[in-house]
């Protein structure tokens, strides 16, 4: 049926007013997502992304897909479904993966994980790629959000490795399936919450305040390259090689582990030999991957390929 217009027959182009708008959320607030309805959905953004929706999280998803049919103005949840299924649908399928990915992140973040990354992992990976004719250094924050991590990581570049070893290319790349979070990366504008753990000398270094915003300098963000890359799409992830350490943190808790396993199985494929992956705090590998070697770091844990 396609993507059909609500009840009010306006051009999708013509914004809502604040009435229409209103009415719209008041008719989808008594239509109940059918079971039958949740289960195509959720196997539709299984499908395409490997982010899996439970049973109890039912209610989190009617929620989410809502405020999609009222940006739509489609009032029924089958039209909606035949909308993502149609040649026009995929646009909208990047901002239903918008709308469902949560993004709260900030600066210096997993302290345990960069300092480990900092004395530890840079000192050998550079020391085992001495004499090498390509003396690049990559680094990929995955699911890199707004950019907290990735502008973390050249941060501590600049301020603190790059010095140390003059003739090594730093390349940090960040990658989210989320444009919208891509987009704000990329101005590299941020507020009170996200800058609450920088050290002042860090701050006075490579910050500007601007009334209640707080804007990186443009040397950070040159060092960081942003792109959409759906973790779970095959043939993107075959595009990212030759990685020495991925950040991934806080991704699994999104997927089954079917899903974990395929998208742990390309991360495998991107790194190095002897290159190490982080996960999140609460993430392991147990039940996951036996690829991996589990290595023990002072205050973190992260994983080698052999």
């Amino acid at each position: 049926m396609g993507s059909q217009l609500f009840k009010f027959g306006l051009s999708k182009d013509k914004p809502l007013s604040q009435q229409e708008r209103a009415t719209l959320e008041n008719d989808l607030a008594k239509l109940e997502m059918s079971d039958a309805v949740f289960n195509e959905i959720r196997s539709l953004i299984y499908n395409l992304s490997g982010i899996y929706f439970s049973d109890r999280k039912k209610d989190l998803l009617e929620a989410k897909v809502a405020k999609r049919l009222v940006s739509n103005k489609i009032s029924d949840y089958e039209d909606y479904i035949s909308f993502l299924k149609s040649h026009n649908g995929r646009t909208e399928l990047k901002d239903l993966f918008d709308a469902i990915t949560i993004n709260e992140t900030f600066f210096f973040r997993s302290q345990q994980q960069l300092d480990a990354f900092e004395n530890i992992l840079v000192p050998e990976i550079i020391s085992k790629k001495s004499g090498s004719t390509k003396n690049v250094f990559r680094i990929w924050s995955a699911a890199s959000s707004t950019g907290e991590e990735a502008y973390t990581l050249a941060i501590i570049i600049l301020e603190r490795i790059k010095n140390k070893y003059p003739d090594v290319q730093f390349q940090i790349l960040a990658s989210d399936i989320n444009n919208s979070v891509l987009e704000s990366a990329r101005k590299g504008i941020y507020k009170e919450y996200a800058v609450k753990n920088i050290p002042a000398d860090i701050f006075q270094n490579y910050f500007t305040k601007s009334d209640k915003t707080y804007i990186i300098s443009d040397k950070v963000k040159k060092m960081v390259k942003f792109v959409n890359i759906n973790l779970y799409d095959q043939d993107q992830m075959k595009s990212i090689t030759s990685c020495d350490v991925i950040f991934c943190s806080n991704v699994l808790i999104y997927f089954d582990v079917p899903s974990k396993q395929k998208v742990i199985s390309f991360l495998y494929n991107s790194l190095n030999s002897g290159g190490y992956l982080f996960l999140g705090d609460s993430e392991s590998l147990h039940g996951v991957s036996k690829e991996f070697k589990l290595v023990h770091l002072p205050k973190a844990m992260a994983y080698v390929k052999e």
